[in-house]
């Protein structure tokens, strides 16, 4: 087994069960730990616990670890001791000195912070080439009108290209979330376990290390790392959950997405052709395409969600401070991430290659029915009640349903029976998609 960070006063070795058992699974952070090994190092310099001999040894080998690959030495209870016996290795006992005024409790929260906010900002661009991708589409299909729904019924004509702004809406929203969560993310070292260190708080600035471009990269932009409560910079992990959230919600938004375009790619609907590439097809029916992403996609949401559930339940009962139970909210947060960063990449290329099947959504925009609430609005500007006006139409659209005769078809007397003010060019003209959504005057379009 590889040195432990820990163990002076114990006398037998770990169960192998419990080895296992406690073992994390942290390697995602193993980057991060040695950025915040460098700033630590730093602060120990300034503070005098390293020469600036001593602290630059231990910089250049922690630098050169960072420099390669991280591969995970199971042997190593986590990313952390591992990291110490790396450098170690390379400086001899001088490594020991590294840890001085230092807890894991501290080092994994700046690890795991950093983490989020690095990814935080990869999980914006991936939403920018997405939202490109929809506008782009909505951009070269401006002029397409479809059927709008509510039930999942037809409701009123509406332009394609605010039905896809919806989600460019929804996906921006997701954005701004992100943005604000890591902007409230305060990255600190200082806590120790839970109490503070001997280290004055103005040790805690380390705006003159010479790695200053490496951690700013990583998201540290403020390098006055002190905490202002050591106890709460131990225990919190709302980040983590509003992190979880952010990306639940975002992962909603994009089931929602493919939900809509699985049920347009049906035969029953045949709005959209989604390229092969992103299908798949059947062990035993060759006839079948199946929209297998889009439908992982949407399930994922669900396992998202208990990501989500997970961590806040395993919160909920903890007393402060650290507690070993905070180790399990690592992998529902790198879960969430892997699944949502693939997602957004996927719908990406899947949206570039979208094709639309304009007969087929003119023939249902054909349906009477999507323009009934503009007969009702007819019937208003000629001064009738809208109450009156939407019980009129009622009546005229199930007279329509039950003789099997359009209402474009109806004679002017068929028509008069239900109103006097019904002027059948004038209704013939209703009927027309461009005219329904050129009368709809209240939304300023993007």
């Amino acid at each position: 087994m590889a040195k432990k960070l820990w163990g002076g006063r114990f006398n037998k070795k770990t169960d192998p069960l419990v080895e296992k058992f406690t073992k994390s699974n942290d390697c995602e952070i193993a980057e991060y730990d040695i950025l915040g090994s460098i700033a630590h190092a730093e602060i120990l310099k300034k503070c005098g616990y390293l020469t600036p001999v001593e602290a630059n040894k231990l910089l250049v080998a922690l630098s050169q670890i960072g420099a390669k690959r991280f591969k995970k030495d199971d042997s190593c209870e986590d990313v952390h001791t591992q990291i110490q016996n790396m450098v170690q290795e390379k400086v001899g006992d001088l490594a020991l000195k590294l840890h001085t005024a230092r807890s894991r409790n501290d080092q994994v929260v700046f690890a795991t912070k950093l983490y989020c906010k690095t990814h935080i900002k990869l999980c914006e661009k991936f939403i920018d080439g997405l939202v490109s991708a929809i506008a782009k589409l909505a951009q070269k299909n401006k002029k397409v009108i479809i059927p709008g729904f509510t039930h999942l019924q037809h409701a009123q004509p509406v332009y394609l290209k605010d039905y896809f702004q919806v989600y460019i809406e929804m996906l921006e929203r997701d954005k701004k979330r992100l943005e604000y969560i890591s902007d409230n993310m305060t990255i600190t070292l200082g806590a120790g376990a839970l109490a503070g260190t001997p280290i004055p708080a103005s040790n805690y600035n380390i705006a003159a290390s010479k790695y200053v471009k490496e951690l700013k990269k990583a998201g540290l932009k403020d390098l006055n790392i002190v905490t202002s409560n050591s106890l709460d910079a131990v225990s919190d992990r709302d980040f983590i959950i509003e992190f979880i959230n952010a990306l639940s919600i975002l992962a909603m938004h994009l089931s929602r997405l493919a939900e809509d375009l699985i049920i347009w790619s049906t035969k029953e609907f045949d709005f959209v052709e989604i390229d092969e590439a992103f299908c798949t097809g059947s062990s035993l029916m060759p006839q079948k395409k199946n929209p297998d992403a889009l439908e992982l996609i949407r399930g994922n949401a669900g396992r998202l969600y208990g990501n989500l559930m997970s961590v806040l339940t395993m919160m909920k009962g903890l007393p402060l401070t650290y507690n070993r139970d905070m180790q399990l909210d690592k992998e529902p947060l790198f879960d969430s991430f892997e699944k949502v960063s693939l997602e957004l990449k996927v719908l990406e290329g899947l949206i570039k290659t979208l094709k639309f099947n304009k007969s087929k959504i003119e023939e249902q925009l054909r349906d009477e029915s999507l323009y009934a609430t503009d007969m009702v609005y007819y019937l208003v500007d000629k001064k009738v009640p809208f109450k009156e006006a939407h019980a009129i139409v009622g009546r005229l659209v199930k007279y329509s349903i039950n003789k099997g005769i359009a209402i474009q078809k109806m004679s002017q007397g068929d028509l008069k029976k239900f109103s006097g003010n019904f002027v059948k060019k004038d209704l013939i003209n209703l009927f027309d998609p461009k005219i329904s959504v050129k009368s709809k005057k209240s939304v300023k379009r993007k």
